[in-house]
């Protein structure tokens, strides 16, 4: 009898941890209205709409809590994720981490150009090191919900940061994304668009 008490309390539990991580199971079923924007796989046809494929699980989730509850801006985003549960979110967050990005490729001079900017910055302009955040191949860093950037469309990077330039988004940590951006120029939004997504 106790050890049937036993079992039966370790499996409640192990399944409240799967629940509280997100069923990738679960989320692929949930994906299917998410289809048409960002692909079958989080890997979208168009270079309007992001990759999620890879992406962390936890950034993922934030992201669609703050579509949800307006701290991030977006009509589209925002109309998709009003009905969604907490339970949906991680559930679809785990279904497009698990996935593989497609990879994006760079001329060999806008490797080289880019990689000095991203590793480096601009110290005379008090811009600082993409990598600092994002890490060497553009990995982020799940535990500071900072996001896996590498194999992203180009057009997608350029259009955030765009949008944390002119501070039309600014849901990102403290305002280290508007701040950075805001100093950036046109041609260093394109240069870093375009190195980002080929680091892998």
């Amino acid at each position: 009898m106790n050890k049937l008490l036993v079992t039966l309390i370790a499996l409640i539990g192990f399944s409240n941890i799967a629940m509280a991580q997100g069923n990738i199971e679960a989320g692929e079923a949930k994906s299917a209205t998410c289809v048409a924007c960002h692909g079958a796989d989080g890997n979208s046809p168009s270079n309007l709409y992001p990759k999620l494929a890879g992406q962390h699980k936890s950034y993922l989730e934030k992201q669609l809590k703050q579509f949800k509850n307006g701290e991030r801006n977006d009509p589209i985003m925002m109309g998709m994720t009003a009905a969604l549960s907490e339970q949906d979110m991680k559930d679809l967050a785990a279904y497009y981490a698990s996935q593989a990005p497609t990879p994006e490729t760079v001329s060999p001079e806008v490797a080289a150009a880019g990689k000095n900017f991203y590793m480096g910055g601009d110290i005379e302009r008090g811009i600082p090191g993409c990598t600092a955040c994002h890490g060497p191949r553009g990995n982020g860093l799940e535990l500071a919900k900072f996001p896996k950037i590498s194999n992203q469309h180009p057009a997608y990077i350029k259009a955030q940061l765009e949008k944390f330039r002119s501070k039309a988004r600014d849901n990102d940590p403290n305002g280290m994304m508007v701040d950075v951006a805001a100093k950036l120029t046109d041609a260093d939004i394109e240069l870093l668009s375009n190195y980002i997504s080929a680091l892998h």
